[in-house]
């Protein structure tokens, strides 16, 4: 039995990052932290560094966007510790209109795609990625696919006619 336990890791996050630490809940039986950005990538080294806690592997991040909130843009992580079998999600938002983050490819390799995935889709930056170029859409693409603001469907198309929808 693992003594990793979400109340130890929401102590020890508290008091390393004392008013860094935004909130602390359980959605979807997963621990969810939401830092401050200017903290983020401490606390991230921190996770991964420090050995009672030894979230070596990074499972996911993706981009969020919210155009109704003020803070409109986020990143969420998802670690695993994986001898004690714990998961967690951290999230951090921005209020920028060109959000920039820093990398975690220099903490977890595997970031690497993952961040220009988020970039290719949301047009997110992340300081000190070693390669920040589109990895699945084409150059040529204008836009952000996966922002809310992208329209759904591709105006240009000649091929579509809607009357064949019910439109």
């Amino acid at each position: 039995m693992s003594s990793l336990t979400q109340e130890y890791i929401t102590e020890k996050l508290q008091s390393k990052f004392e008013g860094a630490i935004q909130s602390i809940e359980m959605l979807h039986d997963f621990l969810t932290i939401t830092v401050e950005k200017s903290s983020l990538k401490s606390i991230m080294k921190f996770l991964h560094d420090d050995e009672s806690l030894n979230f070596h592997f990074l499972t996911t991040l993706c981009g969020l966007h919210f155009p109704d909130q003020a803070a409109q843009f986020g990143m969420m992580y998802q670690l695993h510790n994986m001898p004690a079998n714990f998961r967690i999600r951290i999230k951090s938002f921005t209020n920028d209109s060109e959000p920039v983050f820093d990398t975690m490819s220099d903490i977890w390799p595997a970031a690497n795609w993952q961040e220009r995935e988020t970039h290719d889709f949301y047009g997110f930056r992340f300081h000190g990625h070693p390669d920040m170029r589109r990895i699945l859409n084409m150059d040529s693409l204008v836009g952000w696919p996966m922002r809310k603001e992208f329209p759904l469907e591709d105006p240009f198309r000649g091929d579509k006619d809607d009357k064949m929808f019910g439109r």
